[in-house]
């Protein structure tokens, strides 16, 4: 079980959370995240259809967490290395970023392949 944890922790998890740092997290969103993660700890654990486990019990002997706080978890970490950057860093200046124009309504009235054409 460990090593099967191991593997669902570096291979899975990391892919899965890829760039969360930078998701706009919906509900529907954490909850298939946290659904699909849970079917895998379940399938990890061998529990089968008839035995039903809460969440929270699942959780505990694989040392897991809700996945909502996983995130936001990385997404401090993010902010403060972002924050600790120079004064200069793109990262940094992208925090700041403000677009000061406002797009029209409708329809745009020249498409992009007719103004490269």
């Amino acid at each position: 079980m460990k090593t099967k944890l191991k593997f669902f922790n570096s291979n899975v998890k990391a892919v899965l959370l890829y760039g969360c740092e930078t998701w706009k997290v919906t509900n529907p969103i954490m909850q298939n995240l946290q659904s699909f993660i849970n079917r895998c700890l379940r399938r990890i654990l061998n529990v089968r259809w008839p035995e039903v486990i809460s969440n929270i019990m699942l959780w505990e002997p694989t040392g897991e967490k809700p996945i909502e706080l996983q995130i936001k978890k990385q997404k401090w970490k993010w902010i403060g290395h972002t924050i600790r950057k120079d004064k200069n860093a793109v990262e940094r200046i992208v925090l700041d970023w403000n677009p000061q124009s406002v797009r029209k309504r409708g329809r745009p009235k020249k498409t992009w392949r007719r103004s490269v054409t």
